[in-house]
């Protein structure tokens, strides 16, 4: 008998009908003898529809009310799928994130799981019930409700087979595992059977929406197996996992795929004072906003100036002006400007590390289909090219037929 934890997006179970076919899968795991919990996100659109009620509300949207807010759409699955199961004849029963024993930091929004106390959860269990549990929310000490961010479902799932000691965690989402390229945009792109933690998490934070990054990187931290597969059929899933435990060694696959992400900003901070200590002050205040900066240029072209470009992601748009005012001001730069018609472009692969001149293919491949590169970004499994959003799908799938990972 295991203990395995499964986690279902919001569209498995955004009708009726789809949570009646998710309590039939969950339902089968328990058949075989298993202990089971189930994290689920809100239905379908539910959270954008939030969003968008709140917004006829108060513009400004309140950080710890959207909270309140949003936390409510997964309470919805819950019961219903909770119900479902019942129906079904099987003992089970829903429980929030604070139920859970699901406690986090005081981030609104974007909050981090610091820790889980599965007490209720073991009790649960214990009595034979299927435990269906909210996913992307949690409390702070204080009792104070906190969301995770986009995703952050499957970071409710992987923290808490952790905190459960589960034998593995089961991420079921529309499609049928990680591939090597989005086949929605290309066509010939192929599933992987396996792919290591460090390959994933690059995937991930590259726009490859498949998993959410954070899950994967506690995931890694913990050693814990993630099976992504689809909730739609009963294909087999990818595995991720160490890779030790993997079949094909980094050696033997250079690019394990490409992946694109749509939700960049590009900033651009003009004439910063070329001086120590200038650009600490700069994304300081930044990360004092909680902005996440991914890619960063300087150039330095101008006598004691400098311009310093970066990349965030889109969900900061709104407040980024008047961030970006209060540091220019700081440091005393002339001026900054924000760019949103761009797309992250990579290359992601273990085997990078023992294969060099792939940076140098990359950039000759988007040079031959006349795609220019503004920013580039490298680490030992991973290299990435900001383009023109216009040019980014063009450029995926000529880097996935120069690195040969079309299915023939």
């Amino acid at each position: 008998m295991s203990l395995i934890v499964q986690k279902f997006g919001g569209s498995s179970v955004a009708d009726p009908e789809k949570i009646r076919r998710v309590a039939k899968r969950v339902g089968e795991t328990a058949d075989k003898g298993n202990k089971v919990v189930v994290v689920v996100s809100a239905m379908g659109d539910t959270t954008d529809d939030l969003i968008a009620l709140a917004k006829k509300i108060n513009i400004k949207l309140p950080a710890r009310e959207m909270d309140m807010l949003l936390s409510t759409g997964e309470q919805q699955s819950i019961a219903l799928l909770s119900m479902a199961l019942l129906g079904m004849g099987y003992k089970a029963i829903s429980l929030t994130g604070e139920q859970a024993g699901v406690q986090t930091d005081k981030v609104y929004g974007k909050a981090k799981i610091t820790y889980i106390t599965p007490t209720r959860l073991e009790e649960e269990l214990a009595k034979g019930n299927i435990v269906i549990v909210a996913g992307f929310q949690g409390v702070d000490a204080q009792g104070d409700v906190h969301t995770l961010g986009r995703g952050g479902s499957d970071t409710s799932a992987v923290a808490l087979a952790i905190g459960l000691n589960a034998d593995y965690c089961e991420i079921y989402t529309d499609v049928d595992g990680v591939y090597t390229a989005d086949p929605r945009v290309v066509p010939k792109a192929q599933k992987l059977s396996t792919i290591s933690f460090d390959e994933m998490m690059e995937m991930a934070s590259l726009g490859a929406g498949v998993l959410q990054p954070r899950s994967v990187e506690v995931a890694k931290r913990f050693n814990m197996p993630i099976c992504v597969r689809s909730s739609f059929n009963y294909n087999e899933g990818t595995m991720v996992q160490e890779v030790k435990d993997m079949k094909n060694l980094e050696n033997e696959i250079t690019i394990s795929g490409v992946a694109c992400d749509n939700n960049v900003l590009k900033i651009t901070v003009f004439e910063v004072p070329d001086y120590p200590g200038t650009a600490a002050q700069l994304f300081t205040v930044l990360g004092q906003e909680k902005v996440n900066v991914d890619m960063i240029v300087q150039s330095g072209d101008m006598l004691h100036a400098t311009n310093i470009s970066f990349t965030t992601g889109q969900e900061d748009k709104t407040n980024m002006e008047s961030i970006l005012q209060e540091a220019t001001t700081k440091i005393g730069a002339n001026g900054f400007m924000i760019s949103d018609d761009i797309a992250k472009v990579s290359i992601v692969g273990a085997g990078m590390i023992t294969n060099p001149g792939v940076a140098a293919k990359m950039f000759q491949v988007l040079a031959d289909n006349n795609i220019n590169i503004e920013m580039i970004s490298t680490s030992e499994i991973k290299v990435s090219c900001v383009v023109k959003a216009s040019e980014a799908k063009k450029a995926v799938l000529a880097l996935h037929t120069a690195f040969k990972l079309d299915a023939e």
